[in-house]
């Protein structure tokens, strides 16, 4: 027997085991049912209604009341009336802070009095008084009903107490699950059902082999895979509940999250608002928590136990701090919590994100202000570590055991005296470490002392989760032995190779330039020439490229390399040293360091002003596309367009790995960050990453994962190649650009072809940018794979306009664009145009540079095709008798009853029918339409439903309704955004039902197509009228 794969297996499967989990299933029928019959309506009212009445009640003077229907309705309204006028994310905040907090309600007492008691949606202390349901096919109407489309309709959704709380949308196994993430996203749209997301915590899309899941407004990027810590133990339980089929990754996923008291705890725990973002937990922040927790219940000699949470840079570790805080102030409510920072901007940005996410925090502002808190009612205080000599130095100590220090890393604080002093100021305080970089051997012990590790989350984990991206690394060592005549020369050669002739000149007046500076200076020179032109090769594009930092030993060096990208002209650079920096102490540099740096932070008012400016700009700007930093914003810092770090600085140990994560960071179109290391702190990178001195201190497992050479990508290069070629075997003229397009007519034939050529693309133009390619292609190799770029550029062209579809490349159009105009100087080939519209003239121009009379057809066949599913719903009628016509011309052709002349003709006769340049025969209609193609259009569709009805006088029954029909779109079309009115919608449907009575009493039938005549009419009344 054949497996069934198909989304409604994958459905029913879902379905199967949310019922096993303790959820009640509703039918589509029965969930229309419990909203009135109203699609607008999304609250299983009568549900919700009953269960709150159940979940609440008061007491006063020892007994126990039940709230007043009037007093449930009103709770009722609040939650439904929740507006979505200052948008989704707003309505979705308020609503999910009623379902966490409740409300006030007012009751009238027995003694006369008037009291206020709490009112809650969902009772969060007690699972077994909620009651779970889970429904298919919830059809909800869209916002915007002047659309063709007038529902959406999310493949599941699980309410709580009648309140829908879950959207999950699935895909059949051999479908994306995507396109379940953008179907998701698409949905919360202000023309869509955001009136059904304003109440949704959790959204999960899957196919039949994995799934992703996110919450509200989550961007396509960050939906997440859901890992339990105890895989085995998850599966086991799932066993038991699943019969006669393998347990899926979708199986654990909906048993991990929707299992009703992890359901309940997520959205109670795990969801927050940051600046109005929704966010949801990852599944190493939750278990980080959920084990943090356990720890630190554990009391030794009066203290709590902690510990260390080493998750990798870029897993969220703030907000992993922000949960963890809610969750200990609500366990214990006397408790402080101290956040602690050893650097300024990291204190301000820690501060910040508690702000963003309503937790009330207080910064200290010295040793002296961080007393004063710790002794008064501040629960939340972030400060730097070094506030607590002040309090070593008063001799204050707290003894407090319902203290929490959160250390950020710690890995930086732990050792020497700052952290004895934290220790003598709060000598029963709970230490929780959190460290975004494995510890070092040595700071294995040192950590053992206060509990160990707690959880962690290795670099490893985090890019195959895809929560960071895997960083590349290429080793362009300078050191003195590049710097003579013939080491310079291949230098030249290897920056030079692959360039246009004319971009080789230009090369050469730099290189003149370089040939003249001081010997001392030439490094520097050398590497700026290296990272100009890779730059300019690889990361300026022609809107919103990506960026690149420039790692520096000293702050001479990093105002050198300003200067000299400045002189280039062709990247605009920023460089940011800060005063407090480690001074200078050779050469004698000092003057001209300060001087630099006065002329370059005066026109902006003071350091903080400029450093301002050159972050905002960086991160969300266009003016500056390479930063030039020391130290400071080396660390701490999230730029996600940043792809490329340079470095030229040695750095070891935790410094190097937290420089590196700098560009690690998701961001669209970026598949990986890219290190260019030109202090050779990696070698080769051919051996164990812990036998290079810069990193030896670590243990080699904790290092897995952490950068992977370039040459592993360039390699990828032969791979898509290969792919490319093989797709193409059996073309027999391999000359002959039709025979390729020909077996591009295979629907997935072809989304492989953009799927491998853009692979090709990008892997290629990795290659050709980095000077290790040598090591992979051969020059005949190179030579060959430009000639084929070219070619199949020019393929996908052709193919875009036979099959009418965009042939673009989403996210890599950009790279392959600059591939093309870098690498293979192929003037002629530019960009794609946008698919041409068959109304307009040049349509015709197009169809004449396609080659061969059957190719010609087939151009316009499938342009027709295109416009006949676009407007099938304005004329269903003339569009499906256009779709057959269409469908005959294909199998005659194919039977060999037409030749290719008869076929380009009856396409080119199609086309003129669709775009009006063909007139239909008006005779056949009734004199009264005055040629009024709206009535045409209603009369052929009126005969098309009603023809079934065995009507004698049929023509005339068409006529008349046609008549009434367009009278009634005639009037409600003088209202403005009339096709988005429901009332008017309502008015137009009652007067057409007024009508079909007419005719049925008249003729003693009975009409049963009604709704498919009002849908019909509606959707050409729509295409006259609301244009």
């Amino acid at each position: 027997m054949t497996p069934d794969t198909s989304e409604n297996k994958i459905q029913q499967n879902s379905i199967n085991l949310l019922q096993n989990l303790g959820y009640k299933f509703i039918s589509r029928e029965e969930n229309l049912k419990l909203r009135g019959g109203k699609t607008s309506e999304v609250l299983f009212r009568e549900i919700l209604i009953q269960k709150l009445s159940e979940i609440n009640g008061y007491e006063y003077k020892g007994k126990r009341y039940e709230f007043s229907p009037s007093s449930v309705l009103k709770a009722v309204d609040e939650l439904a009336g929740v507006s979505l006028n200052e948008g989704l994310m707003v309505a979705n905040e308020r609503i999910t802070n009623l379902l966490l907090l409740g409300i006030s309600l007012e009751e009238n007492l027995e003694d006369g009095t008037r009291r206020s008691f709490s009112f809650k949606f969902i009772d969060f202390e007690n699972l077994q008084n909620n009651d779970f349901y889970v429904t298919e096919e919830l059809e909800v109407s869209r916002a915007n009903q002047g659309e063709a489309q007038k529902h959406r309709r999310p493949d599941l959704v699980l309410f709580i107490n009648g309140i829908p709380i879950v959207a999950i949308e699935l895909k059949k196994s051999s479908v994306s699950l995507e396109n379940g993430i953008k179907q998701l996203e698409k949905e919360q749209g202000k023309d869509e059902i955001p009136h059904l997301f304003k109440y949704i915590q959790l959204t999960i899309a899957a196919n039949g082999s994995g799934a992703r899941y996110g919450t509200t407004g989550t961007p396509f990027k960050f939906y997440s895979v859901w890992k339990e810590q105890d895989e085995v133990k998850a599966k086991e339980s799932l066993k038991s509940v699943i019969n006669g089929r393998e347990v899926s990754t979708l199986d654990m996923t909906l048993f991990a999250l929707l299992s009703k008291d992890r359901l309940l705890r997520l959205i109670r725990h795990y969801i927050l608002f940051d600046k109005r973002v929704k966010k949801v937990c990852r599944y190493q922040q939750f278990f980080a928590i959920e084990e943090t927790l356990k720890r630190v219940a554990t009391l030794e000699d009066g203290a709590r136990m902690g510990g260390l949470i080493w998750h990798t840079q870029g897993s969220g570790k703030s907000l992993t701090m922000v949960m963890l805080t809610k969750l200990l102030k609500q366990i214990y409510p006397n408790s402080k919590i101290i956040v602690v920072t050893d650097r300024i901007d990291l204190d301000e940005q820690i501060h910040d994100t508690f702000k963003n996410t309503d937790i009330k925090v207080g910064r200290a502002s010295s040793g002296s202000d961080l007393i004063e808190k710790l002794q008064s009612g501040v629960s939340v205080i972030t400060t730097l570590v070094h506030k607590f000599e002040k309090m070593q130095s008063q001799k204050v100590a707290i003894r407090d055991s319902d203290i929490f220090v959160l250390v950020d890393e710690s890995h930086r604080t732990q050792g020497g005296d700052l952290h004895k002093a934290m220790k003598k100021a709060l000598p029963l305080a709970c230490y929780i470490g959190f460290t975004g970089t494995p510890l070092l051997k040595r700071e294995k012990n040192s950590f053992a002392k206060f509990g160990g590790e707690i959880h962690r989350y290795t670099i490893d984990d985090a890019v195959k989760d895809g929560a960071v991206l895997p960083l590349l690394y290429e080793g362009r060592y300078v050191g003195q032995e590049v710097l003579d005549a013939d080491g310079l020369t291949r230098k030249f050669d290897l920056i030079s190779k692959e360039l246009s002739d004319e971009a080789k000149r230009d090369l050469q007046q730099k290189w003149a330039r370089f040939e003249r500076v001081a010997s001392s200076e030439q490094r520097l020179e050398l590497i700026a020439l290296d990272i100009n032109e890779h730059f300019k090769k690889s990361l300026k594009m022609a809107k919103g490229g990506f960026k690149a930092m420039l790692a520096t030993q000293r702050k001479y060096d990093a105002i050198k390399y300003h200067q000299i990208f400045e002189e280039y002209g062709e990247i605009r650079t920023a460089y940011v040293i800060s005063s407090n920096e480690h001074e200078e102490l050779e050469g004698g540099y000092k003057e001209y360091v300060a001087k630099a740096w006065q002329d370059t932070i005066r026109g902006y008012g003071s350091e903080e002003a400029y450093l301002a400016y050159v972050k905002n700009e960086f991160i969300y700007g266009d003016e500056i596309d390479l930063l030039v930093v020391v130290d400071k914003l080396l660390t701490g810092f999230d730029a996600p367009r940043a792809s490329t770090l340079y470095i030229d600085k040695q750095l070891k140990e935790h410094n190097l790995l937290q420089a590196i994560a700098r560009v690690n960071r998701l961001y669209d179109g970026k598949d990986y960050g890219y290190i260019i290391d030109y202090r050779g702190l990696l070698g080769e990178l051919d051996q164990a990453l812990t036998s290079y001195a810069s990193l030896s201190g670590f243990d080699p497992e904790d290092l897995t994962g952490a950068v992977i050479d370039v040459r592993s990508e360039i390699v990828k290069t032969k791979t898509y190649y290969t792919h490319l070629d093989g797709l193409f075997s059996d073309v027999k003229f391999k000359d002959d650009l039709e025979s390729y397009v020909a077996v591009l007519e295979d629907v997935q034939k072809r989304d492989d072809f953009k799927e491998w050529l853009s692979q090709f693309a990008r892997a290629f133009k990795l290659a050709l940018s980095s000077e290790k390619i040598c090591d992979i292609l051969s020059e005949e190799e190179i030579k060959a794979y430009k000639q084929r770029v070219k070619f199949y550029n020019e393929l996908r062209k052709a193919v875009q306009l036979r099959y009418h579809e965009a042939c673009d490349f989403g996210k890599y159009e950009a790279q392959m664009q600059k591939l093309l105009d870098t690498y293979v100087s192929a003037k002629e080939v530019n960009e794609l145009t946008k698919l041409v519209n068959i109304f307009k003239t040049e349509f015709d121009d197009e169809v004449q540079r396609v080659e061969g009379k059957n190719a010609k057809a087939d151009t316009i066949i499938s342009a027709v095709s295109a416009v006949v599913k676009e407007k099938m719903e304005s004329n269903p009628a003339f569009y499906k008798s256009i779709a057959k016509q269409i469908q005959d011309v294909i199998d005659e052709y194919k039977a060999k009853r037409l030749s290719e002349e008869e076929k380009l003709a009856k396409a080119k006769q199609l086309k003129d029918l669709i775009t009006g340049a063909l007139k239909p025969n008006e005779d056949r209609y009734p004199k009264e339409f005055n040629g009024k193609k709206i009535l045409f259009a209603i009369y052929d569709n009126l005969l098309d439903i009603l023809s079934d009805m065995g009507l004698a006088d049929i023509e005339t029954v068409a006529k008349n309704l046609s008549l009434k029909f367009y009278e009634i779109y005639e009037q409600a079309s003088r209202k403005p955004e009339w096709q988005k009115n429901k009332e008017v919608e309502n008015e137009i449907t009652s007067a057409m039902e007024d009508a079909l009575w007419d005719v049925e009493d008249e003729y003693s039938i009975s009409i049963y197509d009604k709704e498919q005549i009002y849908q019909t009419i509606r959707g050409i009344g729509i295409s006259f009228y609301a244009k």
